[in-house]
């Protein structure tokens, strides 16, 4: 028989960078991964609003210290100077999550469709593979190369109305797959992380009251998740025990994709 062997739990000192970082679940897995010891670079569209994260998070005590960077995951050239400036600023990636995003619902004969599309896949889809792919010689050079792709249970199903979203995730999931089968031979694991219902930015606007019908109707569990739910799936994803785990895509929302009515 043999002996047991002690998998490492532990990601201090890694370095990950975190895209659609400055609110809602960005906000949470970085300043979960800070406090597990990992640096951070916390990357947005508004600096000032990075600027602000990285304050709290540098200033909570943390053993692992947050790096802010303003980038727009639509913008190539963005993107690759930005993970240049966080390999340079912590001397390396270890971890890319890919996490920002938004949400526009139009029918598809509204005039406001096409644009709506074109940046829903840009940020949401190919802005993921543009982040992977600049990060790619810094994962290679790394003990523990992990990636996470935040899709949604609209990349498992959909609702009326959401057709750029619901395309853009199941993108998501397609490319996750994709990318374990291709990267796994690298020892790069590549995994996929789809909230359901989460009290961020995106569901701030619904009334509360809606909120609470939905959830008792919807949810198993009667409620709305919450950003650091998700953010500690996304942390248990990372880790250096996690060495065995690729191209899944797993949910997060209090069981809505296994209620049938």
């Amino acid at each position: 028989m043999q002996p047991y062997k002690l998998l490492s739990r532990s990601i201090a000192g890694h370095k990950a960078i975190i895209t659609g970082a400055a609110s809602g679940m960005g906000r949470a897995t970085a300043h979960l991964f800070a406090s597990e010891g990992a640096h951070v670079a916390v990357t947005d569209l508004d600096q000032a609003k990075c600027d602000a994260v990285a304050n709290e998070i540098n200033d909570a005590g943390y053993s692992g210290r947050a790096f802010p960077l303003a980038i727009d995951v639509s913008d190539e050239a963005a993107i690759n100077s930005g993970v240049e400036a966080v390999a340079g600023e912590f001397g390396g990636i270890d971890i890319v999550i890919n996490n920002a995003g938004f949400a526009r619902h139009a029918p598809i004969e509204d005039e406001s469709y096409p644009g709506i599309w074109d940046a829903s896949i840009a940020a949401m889809l190919t802005g993921h593979q543009k982040m992977i792919r600049a990060a790619m010689p810094h994962l290679r050079k790394s003990d523990c190369p992990r990636i996470v792709n935040i899709a949604s249970t609209e990349g498992l199903g959909a609702t009326p109305g959401n057709s750029p979203y619901v395309a853009a995730k199941h993108g998501v999931i397609g490319l996750t797959r994709g990318l374990a089968v291709d990267l796994g031979r690298d020892g790069i694991t590549v995994n996929c992380i789809c909230p359901g219902p989460i009290l961020t930015g995106i569901t701030q606007g619904i009334p509360d009251e809606h909120k609470e019908i939905y959830a008792k109707r919807r949810v198993p569990l009667r409620r709305y998740g919450i950003p650091e739910e998700v953010a500690n799936m996304t942390l248990s994803l990372v880790l250096p025990a996690a060495s065995y785990l690729t191209g899944v895509a797993i949910p997060v929302d209090g069981g809505l994709t296994i209620k049938n009515a």
